[in-house]
């Protein structure tokens, strides 16, 4: 073995030896920390209690600063107006009796303990709709050498929230969660928010509603049961999104509602013309109910269910008007002639208008008006001989047989004429049809486009 290999494994075992003695030496270190941080936790808590204010001036006011950062939106009961949140809180405050040299600790500076061993502020959520107490989460606090506190605590709230569905479901709700003080006032303990609005960097979209934010406001209000002002901080949120409710309750509306006129362009002859109208007025009484059963009482009408009522107003109309212009359809050949104005009105100039012509007849032409038959020579002066004649060639044989032939004559005119009273009845159902299916479908249509134009 030359000069060259022997260096070599001559400093491979020197390596090899820092190395043991590193490891060796860790341990001692980690020890070293640990009995540290044992020693600072027994001199800061010797004679620490948690019960009272750690301010070194009983007349000095202790700040508090909150953060929140909204994590998701677990539920909306709008009946019973309660809001349920998962939160991540933040309460920041210093400690006067919590602070150490880092230097007398080894530069230890900052330990996390237990939160029920330091003093916390008691910042409740005033409109908390839960009969549950609060709970404090048991999370550690970060405690740093200059005696700052920091106090991380997810939280699920349950607030109460005034809901207003007078534009359900295009809706913007204000939720507001205020945080105060419970038992201290604005001079014992002053609570800010950090920042102007929560935190919305961890939030779970929801798919019913969106939050555009949540900006935070902070009042100082007086309350009748105490002289002294309390600060709180509110944070507002919500907006909701329509998506869900117009798939579901508002476009089968809708489509109902454009349905109904069709009953007007239903044949007379089929008999489902008021069956088509009754059903419609169900359909649309089932959705109404299942709007009732989730929307919590209130003053105002949704205007979801305004629209639901004059829906089903407009089809008890049209059901009422189908039933009046099939009994015009259904004037039988007994019934009086179509008066002179309606003829003149609705079969002449109406019936133009809306291209309801007999069969063959060209658009926009109209049968004209016929003047009601004439009356037929009476045969009162035609008398058949009292007494036979016998006589093959008499006069009085020509005379039977044009009293037979005007008889005849009288009892088809008397069949056409009310023949033709009962096309004209018909006729002018179908007028009537054909009007009111444009005039309702209208109506449908521009409620329709109202209400669809709300969700842009």
């Amino acid at each position: 073995m030359g000069p060259r290999s022997h260096h070599l494994s001559l400093s491979f075992s020197v390596s090899g030896l820092g190395f043991l003695l590193l490891l060796s030496l860790l341990p001692e270190c980690l020890g070293a920390e640990g009995r540290l941080a044992h020693k600072l936790f027994r001199d800061l808590f010797a004679n620490y209690t948690s019960a009272l204010r750690p301010v070194a001036d009983t007349d000095q006011a202790l700040n508090v600063t909150l953060e929140v950062t909204l994590s998701q939106i677990i539920d909306m009961d709008e009946r019973n107006q309660v809001l349920t949140l998962y939160l991540w809180i933040r309460q920041e405050w210093t400690d006067a009796y919590l602070r150490w040299d880092p230097d007398a600790y080894g530069g230890l500076d900052a330990i996390r303990i237990p939160s029920s061993l330091v003093w916390r502020p008691d910042i409740v959520l005033y409109n908390k709709a839960d009969a549950q107490p609060p709970a404090s989460a048991s999370t550690n606090v970060v405690l740093r050498h200059d005696g700052a506190v920091r106090w991380d605590a997810p939280a699920i709230t349950r607030s109460s929230c005034r809901v207003d569905v007078s534009a359900f479901p295009f809706d913007a709700q204000r939720c507001g969660l205020t945080f105060g003080s419970w038992t201290h006032g604005g001079h014992q303990l002053d609570v800010r928010p950090r920042g102007t609005a929560a935190s919305l960097a961890d939030f779970v979209e929801n798919v019913e509603w969106h939050v555009l934010g949540m900006p935070a406001r902070r009042r100082v209000l007086t309350y009748g049961c105490c002289s002294e002002p309390y600060p709180d901080v509110t944070f507002t949120l919500l907006r909701r999104c329509c998506a869900a409710y117009v798939c579901n309750l508002l476009l089968p509306c809708v489509l109902i509602s454009l349905l109904a006129p069709l009953a007007f362009h239903l044949p007379a002859d089929s008999g489902e013309k008021v069956s088509l109208g009754v059903t419609v007025l169900l359909a649309l009484t089932v959705f109404q109910l299942l709007l009732a059963e989730s929307m919590p009482p209130a003053e105002s009408v949704p205007l979801i269910g305004k629209y639901y009522m004059a829906t089903m107003t407009m089809v008890t109309f049209s059901t009422a008007l189908t039933i009046l212009i099939m009994n015009l359809h259904y004037c039988g050949p007994s019934a009086r002639p179509v008066p002179a104005w309606a003829r003149a009105l609705l079969l002449g100039r109406l019936a133009r208008g809306l291209c309801v012509r007999e069969r063959g007849e060209p658009c926009g032409q109209s049968r004209p008006p016929e003047s009601p038959p004439s009356p037929q020579p009476s045969d009162e002066g035609v008398h058949p001989p009292a007494v036979p004649c016998h006589e093959p060639r008499c006069l009085c044989h020509q005379e039977a047989l044009l009293h037979h032939v005007a008889t005849i004559a009288n009892t088809f005119h008397s069949h056409r004429a009310a023949q033709r009273r009962h096309e004209d009845w018909k006729r002018l159902a179908r007028v009537m049809d054909r009007f009111f299916l444009g005039i309702f479908f209208s109506m449908a249509l521009v409620m329709s486009l109202l209400v669809l134009v709300q969700a842009l």
